[in-house]
C-alpha cells in the first residue's frame, strides 16, 4: 500500500497497476485461507468452499495475466509532440499536485493501518462487543477504508488534470480508472463467486481502457503528421 502511494507522483498507469497488484494479493492470500476449508470428494462443484477455492484460483491465474497485459499497454508511447512552455509549466504544477497529495496520503495511510488494527485487536480481546470482525472478512480491515480514500484521491486528480489536459482521451482514461478502483472497492462489500467477479470486471475494465486510449493517441499522432505532410 505504500508503494501504492510512492508511485501516485510518477504516472498515473503505474498507481492503477499498484492497485491491481494489491488486489491480486488479496486473492493469493484467500487461497491459503481457502486450502483449509478444501473437501477433497467427488462432489466438489457442489460444495460451497472448494467452489470458492475454485474461483479464486482461477482468478489469480486471470489476473496475474490481465496485470502482465496492462504493463505492457502501459510503456508504449505514441506521441512525441513538442510541448509550449506554457504545456511545460502545466504539467510541473500537475506534478507538485500529485506530489503533495501523496504526502498527505502517507499519514492517513498509517493512521488508518493502526486504527483498524487496534478495531480489530478490541474485537478479538473483547467478543462481545458488536464490533466483531471475523477471519471471513479479514480483508475488510483497513483494505475497504483505504480504497474509498483512493477512489477520494483519484476524483481530486481528475479535478486538477482538467488543468493540465483537456484531451478528451485522456480524461475518459482518467475517469475510467476512478470506475475501476469504484469497482475494486465495491467487492470489498460482497464475498463468494460476485467478490471474484467484480474484482475481474475491474481489471478488465481499466485494460480495455487504456488500449482504447493508446488506438487514440495512434490516431491523433498520425493525423498530425498527415496535416505536416500537407
Amino acid at each position: 500500500m505504500y508503494l501504492l502511494v510512492y508511485y501516485l507522483p510518477k504516472s498515473i498507469t503505474n498507481y492503477i497497476s499498484k492497485q491491481y497488484e494489491i488486489i491480486t494479493l488479496i486473492i493469493i492470500r484467500r487461497l491459503f485461507k481457502d486450502l483449509a476449508t478444501i473437501s477433497l470428494s467427488s462432489d466438489w462443484f457442489k460444495i460451497k468452499y472448494d467452489l470458492q477455492f475454485t474461483y479464486d484460483l482461477i482468478a489469480s491465474v486471470l489476473l496475474f495475466f490481465l496485470i502482465n497485459l496492462f504493463y505492457k499497454k502501459s510503456k508504449k508511447r505514441f506521441r512525441n509532440d513538442k510541448i509550449n512552455e506554457d504545456q511545460i509549466k502545466g504539467l510541473e504544477r500537475f506534478i507538485k499536485i500529485k506530489k503533495v497529495l501523496a504526502t498527505s496520503l502517507v499519514p492517513v495511510l498509517f493512521f488508518v493501518a493502526i486504527y483498524s488494527f487496534v478495531n480489530w485487536l478490541i474485537s478479538v480481546i473483547n467478543p462481545i462487543t458488536n464490533n466483531i470482525i471475523s477471519f471471513k472478512n479479514i480483508n475488510n480491515i483497513f483494505f475497504e477504508q483505504f480504497f474509498t480514500i483512493l477512489i477520494i484521491a483519484d476524483v481530486i486528480l481528475l479535478l486538477f488534470s482538467f488543468f493540465h489536459t483537456d484531451e478528451f482521451h485522456k480524461v475518459i482514461r482518467n475517469s475510467g480508472f476512478i470506475i475501476s478502483t469504484i469497482l475494486l472497492r465495491l467487492s470489498f462489500s460482497v464475498s463468494g463467486l460476485l467478490n471474484t467477479v467484480l474484482i475481474v470486471a475491474a481489471i478488465i475494465y481499466g485494460l480495455l481502457i487504456l488500449i482504447i486510449h493508446n488506438k487514440f493517441e495512434v490516431f491523433i499522432s498520425s493525423e498530425k503528421k498527415q496535416d505536416h505532410l500537407n
